[in-house]
Parts: structure tokens; C-alpha cells; sequence
């Protein structure tokens, strides 16, 4: 079962964590599947010790659910058989596109259209079909909008009902976009629905100038995410939440006190909620 705090696994840590213990605070580990599709025999190895021992997840960079060439099956079915066969539960991937005449190495935004809507929601189905599970779908950061005619919220919401599908809940996403984008995050997070939540991501960022927040996960969580982090479980409840570092990583122990900073924001959250109820 996928729940509590959790943090991405990255190569660096796959020898330490195969070999030694789990730490007591990790609850699950997520994975992109792109990076261990085709894997030397002793990485594959230690990869199903760690998913023998602790719950894995995927979530993916080069599915590219928004993008106007037709949807690559094939690589989808490459999914399907990994997540088979390692018995991950939960595949999810970003709501926007990479890839055109070749992949762009960068998350585009999708235009916030009512064709864009009708063109993702096809494209979500057919995975859904291929996986036999419910895709997951994050809330992206982006720097402009182009094209625009619904607002985020919105085209967000329209997409997960028409392709009922699932959120992952990035909330460092919504405070980036609040800052870039100049709207209230607390409405933006009250706006989401609650029943489509599976799991949530926190992580740092770049601060390139007052109004001009870059999304890195290359840095320390602040503030304001944590307290934004807080809303989020008052609004929709606790939901399995992972730390975001993909570079300038520290060592494990020190990585692990955010994890544990998010399991200590859980249980406030669920002993707060219990005495409202009380």
C-alpha cells in the first residue's frame, strides 16, 4: 500500500538502498520508468530488492499527453510491462507535452482550449485502455499560456472529469504558477476535487526574480509550500506525498529530514482533523 512520505529514487542511492536497511521514514519510492525500461542485469537486481522491500511507484517524463502527434502506443505498452511486472500500482505523468518532430527535453503547456480538452481526454483513454489502471495526471508549472481561452483550474478540472482519470496534486506547482501567474493558490487548491487525489508532490525552486519562479527541484522546500502543504490536507485530507529532488542532492540522511518533516505535517494534519470531528 502506497502511503505516508515518500522520495523519488535516484541512481545514486540505488546501491545504499538495495544493500542496507530502508529507512523507517520512506514510505514508498517513485521511479520514472523511462529510466529503468533497459537496465544493466545488476541495476536490474537491486531495483527489485528495493521494490521487494518497499512500495514503488512510476512517474513518467516522455508520455507527452498533450502533444499533436499520434499518441506512441508502443512505449505505452513498454509501461504496462514494467508496471506488471514489478506490481506498481499508480503510473502518472505531467499534463503537457514533449515531443514534436523530435522530443523537446522541456514540459510545454498545453493551450488551455476547449480543443486541447477534447484532444487530451482521447489521448488519456486510450492509455487507460493500454495500462488496465487509471493514469494519474500532475498539475504542471508553466511560464506562459499561450493560446489561452479557459483559465489552469479549468482546463485541469475538465480534464480529469471527461477523461475520469486521477490528479497528482503537486503543490509546489500552484505556489510556482501563483507567483509567475499572479493568482490566489488557497482558491486554486479549493478549486481542485478532492475524490480524483491519489498522491501529492512537494519540492524547492528557483527564484529568478520577484515574479519569476523557476521550477527546479534542485533546491530546499520553503515556506510558504510547507504552509501551502498544510491547506492542501485541511482541503482534501491526507493523501501519500513525495519529496521532488532531481539534482544538487544531498546526502541521504539529509534528504530524509524533509521526508520527515512531511510525515510530522501529516500526522499534525490527521490529529487536527480527529479533534475537529471529536
Amino acid at each position: 500500500m502506497v502511503q505516508g512520505a515518500g522520495v523519488g529514487l535516484r541512481r545514486e542511492m540505488v546501491a545504499e538502498l538495495a544493500e542496507g536497511s530502508i529507512p523507517e521514514s520512506i514510505g514508498f519510492m517513485e521511479v520514472a520508468p523511462e529510466n529503468w525500461l533497459r537496465v544493466n542485469p545488476k541495476l536490474r537486481r537491486q531495483f527489485a530488492a528495493i521494490n521487494e522491500r518497499c512500495p514503488v511507484i512510476c512517474h513518467g517524463l516522455s508520455l507527452s499527453i498533450g502533444a499533436p502527434a499520434p499518441l506512441d502506443e508502443a512505449f505505452v505498452l513498454q509501461v504496462k510491462d514494467f508496471l506488471d511486472t514489478y506490481r506498481i500500482p499508480i503510473y502518472s505523468e505531467h499534463l503537457s507535452y514533449c515531443s514534436g518532430n523530435a522530443h523537446l527535453y522541456d514540459l510545454m503547456p498545453i493551450p488551455f482550449t476547449e480543443a486541447a480538452v477534447a484532444h487530451v481526454v482521447a489521448r488519456v483513454k486510450r492509455v487507460q485502455e493500454i495500462l488496465e489502471r487509471p493514469l494519474v495526471l500532475e498539475n504542471v508549472s508553466y511560464y506562459a499560456a499561450p493560446g489561452a481561452k479557459m483559465s489552469e483550474l479549468d482546463f485541469l478540472n475538465a480534464v480529469l472529469s471527461e477523461a475520469d482519470c486521477e490528479l497528482l496534486l503537486d503543490v509546489n506547482n500552484i505556489y510556482v504558477n501563483s507567483v509567475n501567474h499572479g493568482y490566489d493558490p488557497l482558491r486554486f487548491l479549493a478549486g481542485l476535487p478532492t475524490a480524483r487525489i491519489r498522491y501529492l508532490h512537494i519540492a524547492g525552486h528557483y527564484n529568478e526574480a520577484e515574479d519569476l519562479i523557476v521550477d527546479t527541484h534542485g533546491a530546499d522546500v520553503i515556506d510558504p509550500v510547507w504552509q501551502l502543504l498544510r491547506e492542501a490536507y485541511q482541503l482534501h485530507g491526507v493523501h501519500p506525498t513525495l519529496l521532488e529532488r532531481d539534482f544538487n542532492l544531498p546526502p541521504l540522511a539529509q534528504l530524509l529530514t524533509e521526508v520527515e518533516q512531511i510525515s510530522q505535517i501529516q500526522q499534525a494534519s490527521i490529529a487536527a482533523g480527529e479533534a475537529r470531528r471529536a
